[in-house]
């Protein structure tokens, strides 16, 4: 199992495997065909409302975790992209360009923690 993420200003690659983007938002100025997805799965992404109350702001970065997580609990997708990533090499593509501080690190770290056990 790997999960990797990247983001959808980066360039896909054959090593990338399956290629999920996870944003409720497209990513500005990028075609369809540019980011070579295998599917858009906005259901993953944070809530508008905790995206919005979040904007960014690393001061309120371990919150947001927080929240996230919780968010993610009850979310239903989430057994199949754990089934995904038990199956092969997944890509988690979002557009932020933050890269310490976005939903797809704490996803990545979600999905990992379910499919260990």
């Amino acid at each position: 199992m790997t999960i990797q993420i990247k983001r959808a200003y980066d360039p896909p690659s054959r090593a990338d495997g399956k290629r999920i983007l996870v944003e409720r938002l497209w990513p500005r100025g990028k075609k369809k065909r540019e980011l070579a997805l295998d599917a858009w799965l906005k259901e993953v992404a944070p809530s508008p409302e905790l995206r919005k109350w979040f904007g960014h702001r690393v001061e309120r970065w371990d919150e947001f975790r927080r929240r996230y997580r919780r968010e993610l609990s009850h979310n239903e997708i989430l057994p199949a992209l754990v089934a995904l990533s038990r199956r092969g090499k997944l890509t988690l593509v979002y557009g932020s360009a933050d890269t310490e501080h976005n939903s797809a690190l704490v996803l990545r770290e979600y999905l990992e923690r379910k499919a260990r056990g």
